[in-house]
């Protein structure tokens, strides 16, 4: 009887004991599939005068020419400027109230947004005169077009898509990286159907997947300025345009005495 009591009282401690291991076993964590974006920096393929009173908020290319729109409350401008000189040819002064961001130029129009005070404005390409003005909630950012919308950044890390004739958001992207979301979205362009955006206060220009919001690969853009360029009245990288029929993409910054032209390549050197 005795035996037959141990043998009941070891299988039901085995039985006990598997029942604890299993409670207490932690699964392996899955291992992630996602790859790091990849890095590129970048070959200086040629340099020019930039104004260095330009707060640059946005930039554009056209007809050999670029479009810039600056900032800073009683500074903000609307500019056509020759590219190869830096000469303003065209410009009108925004009022004192107003601190100018981004731009982007789509048909006979050119659309340029304000900061902090829910306003933007619509512009003749040809004249700069203002025909109509529009308002938004949020800051304004950056703002670039793919040809049928007008895409605007207000900061964080949401893109919009805006209807050019009712000017209402018909779709917000969300930018991230590897699951975490890029925040300071800033001045932006369209090239070779991605969006280009430049990240506040770095270095940095993300290529995003217009579709999915995905980071698809970095730009690094230290060292663009020598380090003798970079005196205390030097702000930060911002102002990206490309031309699409050389295929050149340009970049400047906040009251940068350059503008560059670059090529890319990647952090192995391959282009």
């Amino acid at each position: 009887m005795k035996k037959y009591f141990l043998i009941a009282l070891f299988l039901t401690f085995a039985l006990v004991s598997q029942s604890c291991k299993k409670e207490v076993e932690i699964p392996k964590p899955p291992q992630s599939t996602t790859q790091p974006a990849p890095v590129y920096t970048f070959e200086v393929v040629n340099t020019w005068h930039h104004d260095p009173d330009a707060f640059t908020q946005g930039l554009q290319y056209l007809n050999g020419e670029l479009y810039e729109s600056t900032g800073l409350n009683g500074k903000s401008s609307l500019r056509r400027v020759e590219l190869t000189t830096g000469k303003v040819l065209q410009k009108i002064d925004i009022p004192n109230e107003y601190f100018a961001e981004g731009m982007t130029i789509l048909g006979d129009k050119i659309y340029q947004i304000t900061y902090q005070t829910h306003i933007g404005f619509i512009y003749d390409l040809k004249t700069f005169k203002q025909l109509a003005t529009w308002h938004y909630e949020g800051e304004g950012w950056g703002l670039t077009n793919d040809g049928t919308y007008i895409i605007m950044t207000s900061g964080s890390n949401k893109i919009n898509y805006l209807d050019p004739r009712s000017l209402t958001i018909v779709k917000t992207l969300e930018v991230y990286d590897e699951g975490y979301q890029i925040e300071n979205l800033n001045e932006l362009e369209y090239i070779k159907g991605e969006i280009f955006a430049n990240i506040w206060q770095t270095n940095r220009v993300a290529r995003i997947d217009p579709v999915t919001g995905k980071v698809n690969s970095w730009i690094d853009l230290s060292g663009l300025l020598s380090p003798s360029e970079r005196t205390e009245k030097v702000d930060v990288l911002n102002g990206i345009a490309y031309d699409e029929k050389g295929d050149r993409i340009f970049v400047t910054g906040k009251l940068w005495p350059k503008l560059f032209e670059i090529k890319l390549k990647k952090k192995d050197g391959a282009l």
